[in-house]
């Protein structure tokens, strides 16, 4: 079933398998991995100004718009460097992982996103606070996608 507890349970399976192998030494990244990773982060810098998640202060236009943004960052992402972002709900990532399960866990979060918001625009629903903040939490601050780069020893 894709509830936001499974999609965020999952998102963070498939962003620890690729973790893992990069960590293990089984997937070295390459010029364009390194790049491509650089300019995701550049284009999603939430501009939290060094607060932590969540983000309770800001609207909720902006809460789930800096969280979708993730989604359309890592479709141009995948296609500029030839990955197939994958469904990870319900699924468990191959190995070695790489660079197409890293970027679909990640994904999965940046598509909950866009599916808030839809919700919100069209019908003026907002997401539960706790699945919000979960988001905000797996993307920004500590340990996070924001911190991504230290999880690599290939740089």
């Amino acid at each position: 079933m894709d509830t936001f507890t499974a999609r965020l349970d999952d998102a963070s399976e498939w962003w620890s398998a690729a973790i893992e192998e990069a960590q293990e030494g089984r997937w070295v990244r390459d010029a364009v991995e390194r790049q491509v990773l650089a300019d995701i982060m550049a284009a999603t810098n939430a501009l939290h100004g060094g607060r932590s998640a969540p983000f309770t202060e800001d609207s909720w236009h902006v809460r789930i718009g800096r969280i979708a943004n993730w989604a359309g960052v890592l479709r141009l992402a995948a296609r500029a460097g030839g990955w197939e972002l994958q469904p990870v709900v319900g699924r468990r990532p191959k190995h070695p992982a790489g660079m197409a399960e890293l970027l679909s866990g990640i994904y999965a979060i940046g598509e909950q996103g866009e599916k808030w918001m839809t919700e919100l625009l069209r019908e003026g629903r907002v997401p539960p606070e706790k699945e919000i903040a979960q988001a905000e939490g797996f993307l920004t601050g500590p340990g996070s996608m924001e911190d991504l780069e230290l999880f690599f020893y290939d740089s």
